[in-house]
């Protein structure tokens, strides 16, 4: 059985890793009209998957072009999301955000009046 201390020391090696994997995204969003483009940029990722109420959270892979993963989506109506990077949730900084059923948070928007 391992020691107490080699179980903390895997657990902050693993937390390091988490961090350094999820934190190298930057975002931005820009709104045009009844759409909005939600952009992640992230060269390291290998893979980027976008979660959404709008279609009850199947998710869509999106494509890597030069670091930066977008997505359009209409802004007709409010919607729930939250990104999966390489196997890990990434929630970006977003002004609303709401506790989902699983115990994490989803970001929420809400279209301009």
């Amino acid at each position: 059985m391992a020691s107490p201390k080699a179980i903390l020391t895997e657990l902050m090696i693993l937390l390091v890793l988490t961090m350094t994997l999820c934190s190298c995204a930057t975002y931005r969003s820009g709104l045009n009209g009844r759409e909005i483009t939600l952009v992640l940029n992230n060269p390291h990722a290998r893979q980027v998957t976008f979660f959404s109420s709008l279609d009850n959270f199947y998710g869509q892979k999106l494509q890597n072009q030069k670091g930066l993963w977008k997505i359009t989506v209409a802004t007709t109506t409010a919607f729930r999301y939250f990104y999966i990077i390489d196997d890990n949730i990434y929630l970006p900084p977003c002004p609303l955000q709401e506790q989902d059923d699983f115990g994490e948070k989803n970001c929420v928007f809400e279209p301009p009046r």
